[in-house]
């Protein structure tokens, strides 16, 4: 246990890539391999250019807003942010100014953690702000993509509230969740949708804060895990060799090949980027109706199905939580459930095996050939004696890896053997022709059992249905 006490606060940055345009410009707002495809004089920044909000972008923020509990003004205006940088053309970026009115002022939402524990983060504000280009390093050169260039960007930024780097995550990924729950953002970390600032500093005692290190820019859930853990340690380090000079408020990046944060820039303050009102976007009024009607648009949320999962199906707490991890896994679940399966059926199903090939595979849920209705088939001729576990496994592998259809995988030959008749007669003959081991099972020894049981699998070559099995078995023995 460390001597002194870390405190974290979190600027967590969401493309809204759900869209049609982007956030005061007319041009696509999607992801394309192609640089430089979706742009228009507004977002270059050209002579003459005059935004317009798009309604839906603020729609969004409104939405998250009222998630997070946070206070949403009467009215809402933007303002502009001065400076420059070679992936913001205009050289001011559009967003609004935190210590005003944003979007979403204050609020909080209650974590949970793996152990069922909760925590409560404290919101400082939520903002909408356009963002700005992409651009990629290599050896000399620097390559620009303003596909991305005024695309709607929710800023979320917490007060400096948490206190290790596990919890700092468990928030991430629980409002990563709630953007693509409530449609406003695939939330994409590998499509550049997802980045992440983290302040940290580290004190005496929980009471005082010490000097504030800024990591910009961290673009992976891992990392960011990772850069407060190297962060807290660097920051404990110097104080106790007596170092506390070097502890300066500046900003620094991860470095993933060096694992260790490496200095950008002494940190700017507010008064550096010469805020001012956007004169091109007048000032407008928030309606309390239409906060209202979209208030009740909210759709269930993860934590809101897990308790459902739990209290409605039956499902254990560890199984709802490993269904509501991301939101297309949940809706695999659920159509399930609406086609009639069992929802422990299903539930073990995804989570026991779809899951597990995702893993190994690499792949989404919404990436796999096998769909409800193919899992409903299988499951149907399973319960209905017409295959084995072990053939329901075989056929669900079959299916994933060939890419057919179940029913490809099913027949006469190989369909389990159900039918109390047709095993009776197998089973009569077994019995018939081993007096030694019936005699030896009806003087007590039970073991014998599980030869007969074999002889029955062999002469079927294991499609006897196993339960119709023991239970004729049981009955013919111990006449």
């Amino acid at each position: 246990m460390s001597k002194y006490y870390p405190t974290i606060g979190l600027e967590m940055h969401c493309e809204g890539s759900e869209t049609k345009s982007k956030v005061f410009s007319p041009a696509k707002n999607e992801y394309s391999a192609i640089p430089n495809e979706n742009v228009v004089a507004i977002d270059m920044g050209f002579p003459g250019i005059l935004p317009v909000v798009n309604k839906e972008a603020v729609r969004m923020s409104i939405m998250m807003s009222s998630i997070l509990h946070c206070r949403i003004p009467e009215y809402m205006y933007f303002e502009r942010k001065n400076y420059y940088y070679p992936d913001l053309p205009k050289g001011y970026q559009i967003t609004q100014n935190p210590p005003e009115e944003c979007v979403g002022n204050g609020g909080y939402i209650d974590i949970e953690r793996d152990d069922g524990t909760t925590f409560r983060v404290d919101i400082d504000n939520l903002h909408l702000e356009e963002d700005a280009a992409r651009s990629t390093h290599f050896l000399n050169t620097t390559t620009i993509n303003y596909n991305r260039a005024g695309a709607p960007l929710f800023e979320l930024v917490t007060k400096p509230c948490l206190h290790s780097a596990n919890d700092a995550v468990l928030f991430l990924e629980y409002m990563r969740s709630i953007y693509q729950y409530c449609g406003i953002s695939e939330a994409d970390a590998k499509k550049g949708q997802i980045r992440c600032d983290v302040n940290i500093s580290i004190s005496d005692d929980e009471n005082t804060l010490g000097t504030k290190v800024e990591m910009k820019n961290v673009n992976s859930f891992y990392a960011v895990r990772d850069a407060i853990n190297f962060e807290i340690q660097r920051q404990c380090d110097l104080k106790d060799a007596g170092r506390y000079d070097e502890v300066v408020q500046e900003t620094r990046r991860w470095d993933e090949e060096s694992v260790s944060t490496i200095t950008m820039r002494s940190k700017e303050d507010a008064l550096d980027y010469k805020y001012f009102v956007e004169p091109n976007i007048p000032k407008f009024k928030i309606s309390p109706e239409w906060v209202k009607e979209i208030q009740a648009s909210i759709p269930e949320l993860p934590y809101e199905r897990k308790e459902k999962y739990i209290n409605k199906f039956g499902l254990t707490p560890l199984n709802a939580k490993k269904l509501i991890k991301t939101k297309e896994i949940s809706d695999y679940f659920e159509e399930c459930i609406k086609l009639g399966i069992d929802p422990k059926e299903a539930g073990n199903w995804i989570n026991e095996n779809i899951i597990a090939y995702m893993n190994k595979n690499e792949l989404e849920i919404t990436e796999i050939y096998l769909t409800p209705k193919m899992l409903k088939f299988i499951l149907d001729n399973f319960n209905s004696g017409k295959i084995s576990s072990k053939q329901a496994k075989e056929i669900f592998n079959k299916v994933l890896d060939e890419k057919k259809e179940p029913s490809n995988f099913i027949s006469k030959e190989n369909a389990q053997i159900s039918d109390a008749n047709e095993l009776g007669k197998i089973i009569d003959d077994i019995i018939n022709s081993n007096p030694t081991q019936v005699e030896q099972y009806r003087n007590g020894k039970d073991r014998v059992f599980d030869f007969f049981v074999g002889q029955v699998m062999k002469s079927t070559r294991g499609k006897a249905n196993p339960v119709i099995t023991k239970e004729l078995l049981q009955k013919k023995l111990n006449k």
